[in-house]
């Protein structure tokens, strides 16, 4: 079971530059007489930086897909990567180091074109250095760069499914920097355009990549193939979704009106990624339709011609997206309002609650997250319903209350005033780490998804019920929910980023933004999962006292927290909240005192939800407690069996009397 089928990713390589080249002619990506009034750093950059973007792309999507193929597209044996797998992660070397170059010779070049001299005058020591350390293109390439190191390094040493998958992972994280640092980042409405960019590009290369691992191991067991092409139909339908409503959405951003499709080279050049696209989407649901029956009978051929031609015109899309990255979009002059450079939007007029009802700002990735994992929710409770189980009605409704929190707090009115006002920040942040959490965990995801998901057929190919039966019960998940780790990552990290310049740096990066978000929902749901969770955990619930004291000690410090905000004689983030030119509301001393208040009073009500829920809790196990004991009582009034428990206590109780027994003669003697 070799790698095979190379030529096809050659000839792929080949049509992806044939189609660069030809669009860059077209639509003069490459003239000297495009942006005029900018220095012309000559043909060789102009052609080569173009060229060393599309081998980042090529290479990063071939890293991903042999990475993805040795984790979920391959059977696993005793925990360690069957030789199928083994040869995807150390085929994913190359394309890894490739990657890395591209990188290196993209950073060196982006000088040169910046600079509008020959690569030969501007790359050296000092000017990489300056570049990589002053500029956020220049930061965002050399990230890449490292990564792609790393992956490299990662592939050489994995031998279990574990490493295999901590190598995608930095993959996934690689391919994203550039995103942070284009022109949709600099552009107004930036946030829509860059969560677009990332909803994009993840997707695709998840999507062309896993076809080409496919496509590499097109002659193995066929059974196994047919496998591994049924699971990645599942994921090339999400990702067909994401790329379809991510690019409408980009276009919408960057085109003033739907007639520039027509009478604009950059519009033109997205018609053309659109109808690759779509051909592309075509092509698989032909592998759904008409090559899968065919894999299953063992006739691989239908597969390798359908799949050879889907990559070929992924190859010509990656082409096309590199000529319309190197074209000028007809955009509207961006505005020179000190506001809208800051936030991406103009400035919104005085907080009300009609404002925060009715001026939402949606991200589009965060909104597809929630309505992904809301609907992937509702999906196993009718997966339960049509089987005849039941399923709580009131955790369907806490899970989706937890759900339209985050959708409101991320993409409402409040998204959209919290980088003006530090005390709408507050707001966003409460709901984020405790109310959304409680509400999330009170839902009791994981339950749900071992109770829906089926289990394997074959111990070799894990399901999703496996991977997540594996999450839950690894030592990360174990280390995680220790309670004294769970308090400090919730409590402790809450302090790190109002003292230290994280929350500056979360207003003015998106990326920093959409971590930040993370991070507060992560910390509360592990929190609150330990505290008050229903799900399984893999070192069993503290006892109830245990939980009542974690809960308490984390009211007193998010207190202090709201105190120390209130009384600090500094402006958290100043130099954000006085730049803005914001002519109406309190001044941003009096704003972070609210924001103070807030996180003081306003903190401490869910928190006492919690204990009443921890208390609740306390009770209801008492009384089962007490209901057992009482029918083990009347077991024994009726001469039956002893109870299990009840048999283990009086070993106990007797172990401890043959003690206190023999500590009472020793000290006779």
């Amino acid at each position: 079971m070799t790698l095979r089928r190379w030529p096809v990713a050659v000839a792929g390589l080949g049509v992806a530059a044939a189609t660069m080249t030809v669009l860059l002619g077209y639509g003069g990506g490459v003239d000297d007489r495009l942006l005029p009034g900018l220095p012309y750093p000559g043909p060789f950059t102009a052609w080569m930086l173009p060229t060393a973007r599309l081998g980042t792309q090529v290479f990063a999507a071939a890293t991903v897909g042999l990475l993805l193929g040795a984790t979920v597209l391959a059977p696993r044996r005793d925990r360690l990567l069957t030789p199928l797998a083994y040869r995807h992660v150390r085929a994913a070397r190359w394309p890894a180091l490739a990657w890395a170059v591209s990188s290196v010779a993209l950073l060196c070049l982006t000088i040169s074109d910046l600079l509008g001299r020959p690569v030969g005058a501007t790359v050296s020591g000092t000017s990489i250095m300056t570049f990589v350390s002053s500029v956020d293109l220049g930061r965002a390439l050399a990230v890449s760069a490292m990564l792609a190191v790393a992956v490299f390094l990662a592939c050489t040493v994995a031998l279990r499914p574990g490493g295999a998958l901590f190598a995608l992972v930095l993959a996934l994280v690689a391919v994203t920097p550039a995103v942070f640092t284009g022109h949709a980042a600099s552009a107004d409405n930036h946030q829509l355009a860059v969560s677009s960019q990332l909803l994009h590009v993840v997707p695709v290369t998840l999507w062309v990549g896993g076809l080409l691992a496919l496509l590499l191991v097109s002659r193995t067991d066929a059974g196994d193939l047919a496998r591994a092409v049924s699971r990645f139909s599942a994921l090339a339908v999400w990702c067909l979704v994401a790329v379809g409503v991510s690019g409408v959405l980009s276009a919408a951003v960057r085109l003033p009106s739907w007639t520039e499709l027509l009478t604009t080279w950059y519009g033109q050049f997205v018609l053309i990624k659109v109808a690759l696209f779509a051909f592309a989407g075509w092509a698989g649901w032909q592998h759904r339709r008409a090559t899968l029956p065919h894999l299953r009978a063992g006739d691989r051929r239908a597969f390798v011609r359908v799949a050879a031609v889907e990559v070929l015109v992924f190859a010509a899309a990656l082409g096309a997206a590199v000529a319309l990255s190197r074209t000028p979009a007809p955009v509207a002059a961006e505005s020179e309002d000190v506001a809208t450079s800051l936030l991406g939007f103009a400035m919104p007029p005085a907080l009300s609650i009609g404002a925060l009802a009715t001026r939402w700002l949606v991200d589009p990735l965060l909104l597809a997250a929630v309505l992904a994992l809301a609907g992937t929710y509702l999906a196993g409770v009718r997966r339960l319903s049509r089987r005849g189980d039941a399923w709580p009605p009131g955790r369907t409704a806490a899970f989706l209350a937890g759900c339209a929190v985050v959708a409101v707090a991320t993409c409402g009115g409040i998204a959209r005033y919290a980088p003006v006002l530090f005390s709408v920040h507050m707001v966003e942040h409460l709901l984020l780490a405790m109310v959304a959490p409680v509400l999330l965990v009170l839902g009791a995801p994981v339950t749900l998804g071992l109770r829906a998901l089926p289990a394997t057929t074959d111990p070799t190919w894990p399901g999703p019920r496996e991977w997540l039966l594996a999450a839950v019960h690894s030592r990360a998940a174990r280390l995680l929910t220790q309670p004294l780790v769970a308090l400090g990552v919730y409590v402790v990290s809450m302090y790190a980023f109002y003292f230290t310049d994280l929350f500056a740096l979360a207003l003015r990066s998106h990326a920093a933004h959409l971590l930040m978000v993370a991070h507060f929902l992560l910390a509360g749901y592990l929190f609150f999962w330990v505290v008050v969770g229903i799900d399984p955990a893999p070192r069993g619930r503290p006892s109830p006292l245990v939980r009542m004291v974690l809960v308490l000690i984390s009211m007193v410090l998010h207190g202090f927290l709201g105190l120390a905000i209130m009384q600090s004689s500094d402006l958290i983030a100043g130099d954000w909240f006085t730049a803005l030119p914001r002519d109406w509301g309190p001044t941003p001393a009096d704003d972070q005192y609210v924001a103070g208040g807030i996180a003081w009073s306003f903190g401490e009500l869910p928190t006492v939800l919690v204990v009443g829920a921890v208390f609740r809790q306390w009770i209801r196990a008492d009384k089962r407690e007490q209901r057992r004991l009482d029918r083990a009582a009347d077991r024994a009034e009726a001469g039956g069996p002893p109870d299990a428990h009840d048999a283990y206590n009086e070993c106990l109780a007797k172990v401890a009397d043959e003690e206190r027994s023999s500590h009472d003669i020793d000290g006779g003697n």
